[in-house]
């Protein structure tokens, strides 16, 4: 499985940003999850969203509370993508970004917990001042 992202910019407080990560490989299982992680500097890799697809569910989706109502995580499964839309963006959203992949089903409570998920990209950096 290949992830890569794209779609990272410097932006101004305010802003907003679409990243897109599109998947190659085996992916889109019946059952799976996607997270959309950030990592700042010199701070620890943090779920910021997360889409879980799958066991006849609608797709069901998770935020961090620190991007609850400016964050919007989706996918198009036709193109093995999933985007993260940021509104508003604040200084405190700039960070490298990445987008996971899990073939599987993750429990709701870790679905944010970087160890659930196998599969990485590269990163797109998005700076916000």
């Amino acid at each position: 499985v290949q992830l890569v992202e794209s779609g990272g910019d410097s932006v101004q407080a305010g802003g907003s940003l679409r990243l897109s990560c599109a998947a190659s490989g085996d992916t889109w299982l019946v059952s799976n999850c996607m997270g959309w992680f950030r990592q700042a500097p010199g701070k620890e890799r943090e779920g910021v969203a997360a889409i879980h697809t799958g066991g006849g569910d609608t797709e069901r989706t998770f935020y961090a509370d620190s991007v609850k109502g400016r964050f919007t995580i989706s996918q198009d499964n036709a193109k093995n993508t999933v985007y993260l839309q940021m509104e508003n963006l604040k200084p405190e959203d700039t960070a490298m970004y990445y987008c996971a992949y899990a073939p599987r089903i993750i429990l709701d409570a870790q679905i944010l917990r970087t160890d659930r998920y196998f599969y990485w990209g590269q990163g797109t950096q998005v700076t916000v001042s």
